[in-house]
């Protein structure tokens, strides 16, 4: 039992000489990591806001299901309702949001980019539906025959209807009125009612309108539902290739025939139409792991095949019209690194927060921790050397004759009992030489008082013959 006592002490003594060696290096590693993690910020703030759009609208279901996404990681995602993409850019612009859906030909290529918005990517296409009732069309053309069908040729076409269009917020009433301008029709003289889409919606069904503007993807529901309702039709655009050589912000899409209902064969036959990219802006200023999660959860979400693409050619960043930032272009043109399928999201984050500094940091150390073992050789001896002077000592006054031999008797008897208490590693062992010769003699004694005694006799009789010597 004493010797495990013995050998436990060793190893704390051990343990702690160790510490105090490599402590100072040890300090300056914990410094520089907290003054880094104080600087960086890895951490992302567990609130984010995302601008999304009107209730019911594409953008609104879209934000859902990244408020969902998001949440598996402990952020929750703050979502603000808005009428579109202009009100969605009016807010990143102010600050007052951190993410938001903006549709192409709304944001400025120049001045954004240079106030702090940037893009995570392309995330689908939002068409331009022109939804018109051909009964009205008839009744604005009594000449033609009640039996011929009635199309709306063009955008031009929409002079003398009743035309609903989104709300101003939306962005939809500007893209109009550029449009209708580049047919030389003057958007102020026709009859055009800026209202909620559902709104319109419903008005063009009760035939309030004759025909509405909408912009949205194929998703949102009041789009399904009114390629779905009989005397309702779609203006199949002729003149698509043209709009996108006027309007860069355009492309060409076709809806094909039989997409929205096979059985019905609903469109009868494929349709032209033109479309906006919407892509999700971000600010400089967002956290960078925030706009990572984002990034990420855009290839989960938008990934899938639609109406208008193929799977996997969203998200992309062709089709961005600002510059697309560093955690998205790595989203989708790189790979993601290996921690980040393994671990943690808070660990990955922090990992990659914070390899350069790690990396530097143990650049650093390597050369300081050869100070380490001369450090802990210098501890170790320290203890030893202190009694050598002491010994020393002895000597130089037994040498000069000034202390009585009983005296230096009992001080080297005080010495012996002092240096036997002494522990020091193994591999130092031998620094005790001396005294480890005093203690094996007097480990060697008796266990009676009598062995005890004449132990402590041959002692004495050493020191008097080291004395007299």
């Amino acid at each position: 039992m004493k010797r495990l006592s013995h050998s436990l002490m060793l190893a704390l003594l051990g343990l702690r000489d160790l510490l105090l060696s490599a402590g100072p290096l040890a300090l300056i590693a914990v410094g520089v990591l907290v003054a880094a993690y104080v600087y960086l910020d890895p951490q992302p703030p567990r609130t984010v806001r995302l601008a999304t759009g009107p209730q019911g609208s594409a953008y609104a279901a879209f934000g859902e299901r990244y408020a969902a996404a998001l949440q598996t990681n402990g952020i929750r995602v703050e979502l603000i309702p808005t009428d579109g993409a202009l009100d969605n850019l009016r807010l990143l612009r102010e600050g007052r949001a951190d993410l938001g859906f903006v549709r192409g030909g709304v944001a400025d290529p120049v001045v954004d980019p240079e106030a702090g918005i940037q893009s995570l990517g392309a995330l689908f296409y939002e068409p331009l539906w022109v939804f018109y009732r051909p009964a009205s069309l008839r009744r604005s053309q009594p000449e033609r025959s009640v039996t011929a069908p009635v199309e709306l040729p063009s955008l031009a076409g929409l002079r003398g209807l009743r035309v609903g269009t989104d709300r101003p917020g939306s962005g939809v009433p500007d893209l109009v009125g550029r449009m209708l301008s580049a047919n030389r029709v003057d958007a102020s003289r026709l009859r055009i009612v800026a209202q909620p889409a559902e709104e319109a919606a419903a008005g063009l069904v009760a035939g309030r309108l004759d025909a509405i503007v909408l912009a949205s993807a194929s998703e949102s529901p009041r789009v399904q539902q009114l390629l779905r309702t009989p005397g309702i039709a779609l203006l199949d655009l002729g003149q698509a290739e043209a709009y996108t050589r006027i309007f860069p912000f355009l492309s060409v899409v076709t809806l094909p025939r039989g997409v929205v209902d096979l059985a019905s064969d609903v469109p009868a036959r494929d349709v032209a139409l033109v479309a906006t990219t919407t892509s999700l802006l971000t600010r400089e200023d967002t956290h960078p792991a925030l706009r990572q999660l984002f990034a990420q959860a855009a290839q989960t979400l938008h990934s899938h095949a639609g109406w208008f693409n193929r799977a996997r050619e969203f998200p992309n960043t062709r089709a961005s019209e600002l510059p697309v930032i560093s955690e998205g272009d790595r989203a989708i043109n790189g790979t993601p690194p290996v921690w980040q399928r393994w671990l943690p999201f808070w660990a990955s984050n922090l990992l990659e927060r914070m390899w350069l500094v790690i990396g530097g940091l143990i650049v650093l150390l390597l050369p300081l921790s050869r100070v380490v073992p001369p450090l802990y050789t210098f501890r170790v001896r320290r203890r030893v050397f202190r009694w050598y002077a002491r010994l020393r000592d002895i000597e130089a006054r037994m040498d000069a004759g000034e202390t009585l031999r009983e005296a230096l008797l009992d001080e080297l008897d005080e010495l012996d009992r002092v240096a036997n208490k002494v522990t020091v590693p193994l591999a130092y062992a031998e620094e005790l030489t001396p005294c480890a010769t005093t203690s094996s003699r007097r480990a060697a004694g008796c266990c009676s008082a009598t062995g005890r005694r004449k132990c402590r006799q041959r002692k004495r009789n050493n020191r008097l013959t080291i004395i007299n010597s």
